[in-house]
């Protein structure tokens, strides 16, 4: 499963708190990409291939909201789907108390909260 980045600088926009419809949009070879502001859509602009291939393996963590490359996350299968998170257990715990919550919030459906606590 994928959340919205910016593919500049590989922030999840749902940590950052844009919406899909808030999102700075930008076009490369016929698909449009998402930024968290202008500033990252100029920058990408100077190198698109170099910005892509660099954001290109980026997961968001559903608990946490953390971003990780997806060779240093730990993979949950769950309802058919691959979930990418963090290695922290506690996460994966957070995400099967409530998995609906969390797949909404990542997908942009559900808007960011920030009470989820280390204990």
């Amino acid at each position: 499963m994928k959340t919205l980045i910016c593919h500049t600088c590989g922030c999840s926009l749902v940590r950052l708190g844009i919406s899909k419809d808030e999102t700075t949009l930008n076009s490369h070879e016929g698909r449009e990409y998402s930024f968290c502001c202008q500033p990252c859509v100029d920058l990408f602009i100077t190198d698109p291939v170099k910005y892509l291939r660099e954001t290109e393996d980026v997961i968001v963590c559903p608990a946490c909201l953390g971003e990780k490359p997806v060779e240093r996350s730990a993979t949950l299968n769950w309802a058919g789907q691959e979930i990418h998170f963090c290695h922290c257990p506690y996460c994966r715990e957070e995400f099967q108390k409530d998995p609906d919550r969390y797949i909404n919030r990542l997908e942009g459906t559900t808007p960011f909260e920030s009470e989820l606590r280390h204990n």
